[in-house]
Parts: C-alpha cells; structure tokens; sequence
C-alpha cells in the first residue's frame, strides 16, 4: 500500500493534485495564479460571498490580475471560486493565506489562522498537505496550527503533513510576481518538507528550504523589521535635516551613489500595508513573553506611527504662512492606497491623515485613480467620499493639495500649476519646475 506521502508526492509530480487557497486577497489570487501557470487546477477557499461571485464573473477585484485572466481561469474550470468550506476536502494541498491583524494592544490576534486550522480540522483527510503562509510570530504552525489539525486523531507527518512558506508579495511591483519570488519553506517534519518543496518547486522560480516552519516564520518579520527599522531612521533624519534646512531627499540621492555598505530607503507620511506596519510587533511580543525587550522595533514603530502627526503639523504651518486655519480649509489629499500604483489601502497612512485632518475642522477630499470610493478601515472613521477627477477648477478650489502616495499616473506638473498649495510628502514634485513657491516638502 502506498503510504501518503509519496501518494502525494506523485500527485504533485504529475500535475494532478488539486491546489486548495484559503483567502483570496492580494497574496491568495496571485498564488493561484502561480499554481494555474503551473497546469494545477486550483480552487479558491473564501467567507466572503461577493469575491466569489465577483471571480466567477469573470472579474478581478486586484489590479495587477486582469479580469481577462480571472476569466480565463474560471471559465476553464482550472479555478473553482466557492464558500463551501465542504470541498477542502476535495483539495490535496491546502494554504492558508489569512489575515494576521494586531489586536488594540498591539498583540497578535490569530483569530483568523486558528478559525481557519478548525475549519480545515473539520474536513481533514490522510495525504493533505497543509501550508500556513499567513505572517506570524515563531512557533505559530508547530505550536497553534499542528494541535488544532491532530485534534482529529490524524498524525502530522505521517497521516496529513504541515509546512510554513512566508508569502512574499509585492503588490505593483512589476518585476515580481508570485512564481519569480523565491520561496523560503519549512515543514514540520523531513516527509512535510519533502511535499512542501515539492508543490513550490513546481509554482516559483526557486526554494529555500530550512530546518524548521520557526525558521520561515522568524525569516518573513526579520524581513520586514529591516525595512521598518531602516524607514524609521530615514524618517527621523528627516524631522531633524528639516529643522536644519537640509533636504533629506537630496542626500539620500548622494548616499546611494555609494556602490556597497548603503542601501537607500524613503522618509514618508507613515508606514502602510499588510506587513512592515504589522510585523515587527509579533516579534516584539514573543520577546516579551520572553522577558524581553525589543528596544529597535518599539522606537521604529514609535517614530513611524508619529508621521502622519508630523504631517499635518506642515499642512498647518503652510496653511498659517499663507493666513489660513485648517479649520474650515478645503483640502485634498492625493492617493490614498498604502504606496503608488496600487490599489491597497491596508494600514494606509492616509486614513491616519484623513482623521487627524477632519478632527481639526478640514474640509476634505481625495483622488486615487486606483480607489474610487473610500473603504471602510477598522481602526478609523473614515468619510463618506468618493475620488474627485482632477480638473484644472477643483485644484484651484482647495486651499491645499496633500500628496499622499504618489501614483505614477498624477501629472505633478498640472498640479502645482493649477492647485494654491501643495505638500509633498513623497518628493513627487521634484521635476516640476514652474510653480515651486507653492511646493512645501513634509
């Protein structure tokens, strides 16, 4: 009789196993799209009924998968979009793409990963894979995941098999997509490790195996701890070379010409996204259940929460320099996703700057070619507003223009020709050369 795992493995080497994706966001729908390319036939695990019917449609809710593509795949049947959670049986390799929020306290909160573990617990059946790509703390899958699932009775590594894989998507980067980012897997035991790399290896362009899922685990928020440490210290350097009258932007752009030993990150109005805002925290508190204390990460998220306060600060000393209060001041603030040409505002700074602003009496409003209506955001009361077009007579009616996220698509000339203020918080307009008496770099 042959045994699970080489079942499984021969399933995964001749095409034929059936690739379960739990959450179709913006890692979920890419993965996909990676296994399809691949020849696996694919379906699409969701608790939100309007993505599936959006995806059986025949759209596509994310803007780098077109709705030709989405298409393309429902109508082969090479993706099955469904809430019925049921048919994770009919999956022989399921994985786990969930959202990994913080909790007020700035605490993990796995409620998502451990609904989802009982879910999959629930239809579990011997030969399934099951991968855990969600961002978390160390010790997340073998400590949290493994239990829920042997709750069955089954046996990890022998009757079902567990692995770790850290998505690692870049949401509008062109140069990367899902299959071009090498992927760091870690099973659970060496037969676990053997299928993880061996349904991977047939997706992306490389693996990096390693020793354990705590390994992947601690490698995805080491990551994005270097980025937000790094960002941190740019947006700290900023605040000071403000006050010393010394453009940030301009010596970053002498530092970088150094061919080794520096690698240039940007000063902005805040972090934004799914992971560097996030991450460094579930790191922070495994240290604290440890005793410990992560002295780099708590001062980075210190200095990078305080952005958006610094912000709106220059919005009011702008405004003030040219006689106006925010009070009752019309502004608009431009981009609202979490970073250009994307259409994602998870943890935006601009959410931040839209309550902060409207608590100080503003009259706001916004453009994103990406984003027509504002989304609701769980940490934030955001305004009913739809992206107003920007039309030479709506620039000229604020009182000011709050360059947010810098979209390639904004033609920043027009805009400081046509607006009465423009604070740029992204260094967008540093080609304008018309009109720079009205340009204020926060």
């Amino acid at each position: 009789m042959t045994d699970p795992a080489s079942a499984l493995q021969a399933a995964i080497e001749d095409g034929t196993a059936i690739i379960g994706i739990i959450g179709l966001g913006y890692v979920g729908l890419p993965l996909i799209d990676a296994f399809a390319i691949a020849g696996f036939h694919t379906m699409g695990f969701d608790i939100d009924q309007k993505k599936v019917d959006r995806l059986l449609a025949g759209e596509s809710y994310i803007g780098h998968i077109s709705a030709s593509r989405i298409a393309e795949l429902t109508g082969s049947g090479q993706l099955i979009p469904t809430t019925d959670m049921a048919r994770l049986a009919e999956a022989d390799v399921i994985v786990i793409c969930v959202p990994t929020p913080l909790s007020e306290s700035r605490d993990p909160d796995l409620t998502y990963v451990e609904a989802t573990a009982t879910t999959i617990a629930e239809y579990l059946r011997p030969g399934q894979l099951v991968v855990l790509e969600s961002t978390t703390y160390p010790g997340t899958t073998r400590d949290i995941v493994l239990p829920i699932l042997q709750s069955t009775g089954q046996i990890g590594g022998k009757d079902f098999f567990l692995a770790y894989s850290p998505e690692r998507e870049d949401p509008g980067n062109p140069e990367f997509s899902a299959r071009s980012i090498p992927k760091v897997v870690g099973g659970i035991d060496p037969a676990s490790q053997a299928v993880a790399e061996a349904v991977y290896r047939k997706a992306v362009v490389s693996i990096v195996p390693v020793s354990s899922p705590e390994i992947a685990e601690a490698c995805k928020i080491v990551e994005n701890t270097y980025r937000s440490v790094n960002i941190a210290m740019v947006n700290e350097l900023k605040t000071l070379f403000d006050r010393l009258n010394i453009d940030i932007w301009e010596v970053i752009e002498a530092a970088k010409t150094k061919p080794f030993g520096y690698q240039a990150f940007y000063p902005g109005p805040g972090l934004g996204g799914h992971c560097i805002p996030i991450d460094p925290f579930y790191l922070s508190w495994v240290a604290r259940t440890h005793g410990l204390s992560t002295r780099f990460i708590e001062l980075a998220g210190e200095v990078n929460r305080s952005m958006p306060h610094y912000v709106v600060e220059g919005v009011i000393k702008a405004l003030n320099n040219r006689g106006k209060p925010l009070r009752g001041s019309r502004i608009c603030l431009l981009g609202v996703a979490y970073k250009r040409n994307v259409d994602d505002p998870r943890e935006s700074p601009a959410f931040e700057l839209i309550d902060l602003l409207g608590q100080g009496g503003a009259e706001l409003s916004y453009n994103d070619p990406h984003i027509s209506v504002l989304p609701q955001m769980r940490h934030h009361n955001v305004p009913d507003l739809m992206s107003q077009d920007l039309t030479s007579e709506y620039l000229a009616s604020q009182d000011c223009v709050l360059i947010s996220t810098d979209h390639s698509a904004y033609d920043f000339a027009f805009i400081v020709e046509h607006a009465q203020l423009v604070i740029d918080t992204r260094n967008a307009c540093r080609d304008v050369a018309s009109g720079r008496e009205k340009i204020f770099k926060c």
